[in-house]
C-alpha cells in the first residue's frame, strides 16, 4: 500500500545525498543567527514565524513567484532540481503570503504583486481537467513529472493550492478594483479544477490523472490522513461538486475510518492511513487543517478537533517514552514526527517509524493551535539548547539528530509553510477565518453532513 503523500517519493530519496554538507556565504551569520537575549513566548513565535516565511518572500522562484521544491543551503541539488516548484508547497506559501501581509511582514501592495504573479503562472500553465501536476519547472512553467506514470493532474496536491485560492479570494473580494481583480482571478482558477472527473465514475477520488497514462498510479483516496481537503472541496465546488457519497463511501470507507485503537492510553478516534495500530506522521493533522479549522467541527465519524489534538498528544507521549534512548527526547525537549529530510534521504517518520532519532520542527511548531505549551516549549528548546545549528536564514532546518549528530542545512516548501500558517491560526485565526467564512466552503461542508460552531 502506498503511505501517502511525498512518502510516495521513494525514488526521490534515492537521489538526494547526505545532507550534513557545511553552510555556505549564501547562509550569513548576519540572516542566521538567533537573538541571544531572552525572548517572551510571542516575541520567539513570532520571530520563527517571520524568519519561516522568508522562505516564500526571497526565496520564492523568481519567474512564477511561486515556492521552490527545496531549497539547499549547501548548494548542493539533485540534478535539474533547484527551480522546480512544488503546487502544494505554494499553496501553502501563498497562504504565508497572505499571513505576511496581515502581519505587514511586507508592505501590502508587494504582496498583492507578489500574488498576482503567482496566480497568473497557475492560470498560463498547463493543467489536466483543471488540475495541476504535483510539480513545474519555474523557469520554463513546464511539468515535471513526478515518477514514470505521475506525469499529470495531482487532485491532492491540486487541494493544497485550492484552499490557498479560496482564501486569497475572500480576503480581497471586497477590496479596491485591483484587489477585486485579483480575488476573481484566484476564484476562476479554483472554479477551474474539475474535481468530479476525479472519481474515475465512483464513488472515491483518485489521487492521480495523466493523458499518456490514464488512471494507472490506481490510487484511491481513503482516511486518515493529508488529503481530507479533497474531499471538503470537491463537495464545495460551485461548478464541478462531488457528491456526499464520495466522501462517505470513499474517504470514510462506509463508516470504517472510525477506531478504537489507543496509543499511550489516547484514543486515535480515527484509522490511520497506515498499518492496523500505527499512527502517522504529523502533516496528517496539519495540511487539510491550514484552513479548515478543526475546532468545533464534527461530523458523523469524529470530533476533529479531538482527532488533531490526540495525534499530536501521542507523539508528545511517544518522546517521553523515548523507548529507544534517543537523545534530546521528551515533552519539554525534542518531539514531533512527520515527513521530512532523513539520515537517509527522505522518510515520513512517525512514533512506529523513528530509526535514528530524527525530528523535524515543522510537526511541533505546525501543532501550535492543538498543543501551545508544548509546542512553544519545544521552540525554546532548540533556540537555547541547539541553537545556530538547527537556525538559518529561513528559520528552523528542516530536520536533525542529535543522536547522530546530523544538521543539514536544507528546506523543503511542504514543511516550512505549514508552520507559518499555523502560528498565524494560533494567534488570530486568521487564514481559518478566511475559509471557513467562504459561502461556498460553508455550503460543502453542510452537504457533507458537518457542524461547525
Amino acid at each position: 500500500m502506498k503511505f501517502t503523500y511525498l512518502t510516495s517519493t521513494i525514488v526521490l530519496s534515492l537521489l538526494l545525498i547526505n545532507c550534513s554538507a557545511p553552510k555556505t556565504e549564501d547562509d550569513t551569520r548576519a540572516d542566521a543567527e538567533i537573538p541571544s537575549e531572552a525572548l517572551s513566548d510571542d516575541s520567539l513565535i513570532t520571530l520563527v514565524q517571520k524568519q519561516t516565511f522568508q522562505y516564500f518572500w526571497d526565496g520564492a522562484e523568481p519567474n512564477s513567484g511561486l515556492a521552490r521544491e527545496r531549497i539547499h543551503i549547501d548548494g548542493d541539488y539533485p540534478k535539474n532540481d533547484q527551480n522546480v516548484v512544488t503546487i502544494g508547497g505554494s499553496g501553502f506559501g501563498l497562504m504565508a503570503i497572505l499571513v505576511g501581509i496581515h502581519n505587514e511582514f511586507v508592505p501590502k501592495e508587494e504582496g498583492l504583486a507578489r500574488i498576482e504573479k503567482a496566480l497568473i503562472f497557475l492560470d498560463t500553465i498547463e493543467r489536466f481537467q483543471g488540475a495541476w501536476s504535483h510539480w513545474y519547472f519555474g523557469d520554463t512553467g513546464e511539468p515535471k513529472a513526478f515518477s514514470e506514470n505521475d506525469d499529470g493532474g495531482d487532485i491532492v496536491e491540486t487541494a493544497f493550492m485550492a484552499q490557498a485560492l479560496v482564501c486569497i479570494r475572500e480576503f480581497y473580494k471586497n477590496g479596491d478594483d485591483e484587489e477585486k481583480k485579483i480575488a476573481a482571478k484566484a476564484d476562476a482558477l479554483w472554479k477551474g479544477i474539475n474535481w468530479d472527473f476525479y472519481r474515475n465514475g465512483k464513488d472515491v477520488l483518485y489521487w492521480h490523472w495523466s493523458p499518456k497514462h490514464g488512471w494507472g498510479m490506481n490510487h484511491a483516496i481513503q482516511g486518515f490522513d493529508e488529503c481530507m481537503i479533497a474531499y471538503i472541496l470537491g463537495a464545495s465546488s460551485p461548478t464541478h461538486a462531488i457528491p456526499a457519497s464520495a466522501y462517505h463511501k470513499g474517504w470514510a470507507r462506509e463508516g470504517r475510518i472510525k477506531s478504537s485503537v489507543m496509543k499511550y492510553d489516547i484514543p486515535t478516534i480515527l484509522k490511520h492511513n497506515s498499518k492496523e495500530g500505527e499512527v502517522g506522521p504529523l502533516f496528517w493533522s496539519h495540511y487539510s487543517f491550514l484552513g479548515l479549522n478543526p475546532n468545533g467541527l464534527s461530523d458523523q465519524y469524529a470530533s476533529y478537533q479531538d482527532v488533531v489534538i490526540n495525534h499530536t498528544k501521542i507523539h508528545i507521549a511517544y518522546a517521553e517514552d523515548n523507548p529507544k534512548q534517543f537523545k534530546g527526547y521528551g515533552a519539554d525537549k525534542g518531539w514531533g514526527w512527520t515527513a521530512s529530510y532523513s539520515t537517509n534521504g527522505y522518510n515520513a517518520h512517525h512514533p512506529d517509524n523513528d530509526p535514528t532519532g530524527v525530528i523535524s520542527p515543522t510537526a511541533a511548531i505546525s501543532s501550535v493551535p492543538y498543543t501551545p505549551k508544548e509546542s512553544i516549549r519545544f521552540m525554546r528548546y532548540l533556540k537555547d539548547s541547539i541553537g545556530d545549528k538547527v537556525w538559518g536564514k529561513y528559520g528552523f532546518y528542516d530536520a536533525y539528530s542529535e543522536t547522530e549528530d546530523w544538521y543539514p542545512q536544507r528546506y523543503l516548501a511542504i514543511d516550512q509553510g505549514p508552520m507559518v500558517v499555523m502560528i498565524q491560526n494560533y494567534k488570530d485565526a486568521f487564514i481559518w477565518n478566511l475559509f471557513m467564512g467562504a459561502p461556498d466552503v460553508k455550503e460543502g461542508l453542510q452537504k457533507l453532513g458537518f457542524s461547525t460552531p
